[in-house]
């Protein structure tokens, strides 16, 4: 499974949030998915919001690009960014490109 698929208007990324995490990290590609640290918890909706706007700050893209579309009760998320292709996400966030491996 890639961890990010291309569609016509932007490219949805499959991530995989550790909450509570000592500080908000890139962890890498892991079973497929992108794993990202935060340091929010995962009440209120505090991490969903703190993935959004870290990814939105990653990407050096407007939050308004950037925006959940699954997972928003678990761990595994859906997040669709709008503007940009899968290899410059993979470049901007200094991970695998997708279909690398």
């Amino acid at each position: 499974m890639n961890w990010a698929r291309a569609r016509p208007d932007g490219v949805h990324l499959t991530i995989r949030v550790v909450p509570r995490a000592a500080r908000d990290a890139i962890q890498g590609v892991h079973d497929g998915m992108l794993k990202v640290r935060l340091q929010a918890p995962p009440v209120n909706n505090k991490a969903n919001e703190a993935l959004v706007c870290f990814l939105a700050e990653k990407l050096d893209l407007p939050r308004a690009r950037v925006r959940l579309t699954a997972g928003a009760a678990g761990r595994t998320k859906q997040v669709f960014v709008s503007g940009l292709d899968g290899r410059e996400i993979a470049r901007r966030l200094g991970v695998e490109p997708v279909g690398s491996g």
